[in-house]
């Protein structure tokens, strides 16, 4: 089982807690316009991609991808981030937080349920109650920034608003049940700003207007050489 050290966010104060993460949970093809997410299917379908069963998608991982590292190993330089929302069940509800889905792109031409198997799934430390958010979930913003040479640039940004809200996403997981605890689900992404492509540094945020706070995290890919 792996374990993780998070801060939750509760009125009084930030609590450290040990989280045992026994399931990690990659949700895809989340986008609330079906008419995009068909679109990319037929996409996916024309360089030989078979679409998942089912959409939304729900690719489990070993959980011992995931992790809180600022410095990570990729095989060969195809793999870039994406900045998600994560959903947390624990002991005394669902909770939120920020993490990078990074993936192998040229796997994931062949098998997306393979390529999302071979990376590190980089999470923040920091979690906020989700009943916290719930009232205004839709204007929560997701920005990432990636290194392009000439330091950070913008490389994707929106409102969750964009994305299937985190009821439906779990209740399309669980038949309808709470998301269990120790359970760590990806919500999913929107398109990149000029494409997706690597880079070196993958900078995120997931940022709350309303209650004026947000939580930020970094980290740094290593390219190991391919045979």
């Amino acid at each position: 089982m792996s374990m993780l050290e998070v801060a939750c966010v509760t009125a009084s104060g930030v609590e450290r807690r040990r989280l045992a993460v026994r399931a990690l949970v990659i949700a895809g093809l989340t986008g609330r316009d079906t008419a995009a997410v068909e679109h990319h299917l037929e996409e996916l379908a024309a360089i030989g991609v078979k679409a998942p069963s089912r959409i939304p998608a729900y690719f489990r991982n070993t959980r011992s991808l995931i992790t809180h590292a600022t410095a990570i190993e990729v095989l060969g330089p195809d793999s870039s981030g994406e900045v998600e929302f994560v959903l947390v069940g624990m002991e005394d509800g669902l909770w939120v937080g920020l993490g990078s889905d990074h993936t192998d792109r040229r796997v994931e031409a062949v098998a997306i349920d393979v390529s999302k198997q071979l990376c590190p799934k980089v999470i923040a430390p920091r979690l906020w109650r989700f009943d916290d958010v719930a009232a205004h979930w839709d204007r929560l913003t997701l920005r990432a920034w990636i290194e392009d040479g000439e330091g950070l640039a913008l490389y994707q940004d929106g409102t969750v608003a964009a994305i299937r809200p985190p009821e439906e996403l779990i209740a399309g997981y669980t038949g309808g049940a709470p998301l269990p605890v120790g359970t760590v689900m990806f919500g999913g992404t929107f398109g990149a700003i000029g494409g997706i492509r690597p880079s070196p540094r993958f900078e995120m945020e997931l940022a709350d207007p309303v209650l004026g706070r947000s939580i930020r995290h970094g980290y740094t890919s290593s390219v190991l050489p391919l045979a």
